[in-house]
């Protein structure tokens, strides 16, 4: 019996040790997160987005009537970083370099030897090249699409500004005269001789013989973005283009000139925005 009350009180004794051990082990975690200093709360706001407000790209076209080289410097009117990622309202300052065809022209390639040592390819008829180019200056407006990334943006696109062709005389080396000719009254037999033709005489011949003729031009376009990024430019525009200049300009032999030039044109657009 007295071996039973021995082990009865020190079994108290033991929980007793126990639960004051675990008592000052609270105590003291306690006091440790009292002392921890409170970390204030921060409220950080989200990043500001810088609104695009510029752009610059470079194109080519391909027209009815020949091609074109271009490029556009954009200014975004919005300010609002929504709206500037819709570029809905872009002012476009366009510098374009293009070359007009006549439709019926037709390489071809002579059999005979050329004594100058020249091509033998030519265009047959054709007694002018044909540059132009151009200023201009309008804008860019969007009709349905973006803001969300992916998506196709429609646009309407119009440009009007001052053109100055560059005519420049074409040249043939024929076996009848030993320097190239170009198409005048007096040259016409040999000029349209084609058992006497060897070729075409090169760009280069005729430069010093350019002829400036100022005009003006218009053109009205759809313009569809593909880019998925806010400050990449990538799109393809279709549209109508309209040039006239004060006088009248022939590129073909038996054919009356004009002075006026309209043509369809689809073109591939790339640039940068910021």
């Amino acid at each position: 019996m007295r071996a039973i009350i021995r082990v009865f009180f020190i079994s108290i004794m033991c929980i007793c040790v126990v639960f004051y051990t675990q008592g000052q082990a609270v105590i003291r975690s306690t006091d440790t997160v009292k002392k921890q200093p409170v970390q204030p709360i921060v409220h950080t706001r989200p990043p500001v987005i810088k609104p695009i407000t510029h752009e610059m790209s470079v194109g080519f076209r391909l027209n009815t009537d020949g091609w074109s080289v271009y490029t556009d410097l954009g200014k975004v009117k919005t300010q609002d970083v929504k709206h500037s990622d819709m570029f809905y309202n872009v002012r476009l300052w366009q510098i374009e370099f293009t070359e007009k065809k006549n439709p019926q022209e037709e390489k071809s390639t002579s059999d005979n030897t050329n004594s100058n040592g020249s091509s033998n390819s030519y265009i047959y008829g054709k007694i002018n090249n044909f540059y132009a180019l151009k200023l201009g200056y309008g804008f860019r407006k969007m009709l349905v699409g973006k803001p969300d990334p992916g998506t196709v943006s429609i646009h309407w696109v119009n440009i009007i500004g001052a053109s100055v062709g560059l005519l420049k005389p074409y040249y043939l080396n024929v076996y009848s005269d030993p320097s190239a000719i170009k198409y005048s009254p007096a040259t016409a037999p040999s000029f349209l001789d084609q058992q006497i033709i060897e070729g075409s005489a090169g760009f280069s011949k005729g430069l010093n013989e350019i002829t400036f003729i100022p005009g003006f031009h218009f053109k009205s376009a759809l313009h569809f973005d593909f880019s998925t990024n806010r400050k990449n430019v990538i799109g393809l525009e279709t549209g109508v283009n309209a040039e006239i200049y004060t006088q009248s300009i022939a590129l073909m032999a038996n054919q009356p000139g004009t002075n006026y030039f309209v043509d369809l044109f689809l073109a591939l657009q790339f640039g940068r925005r910021w």
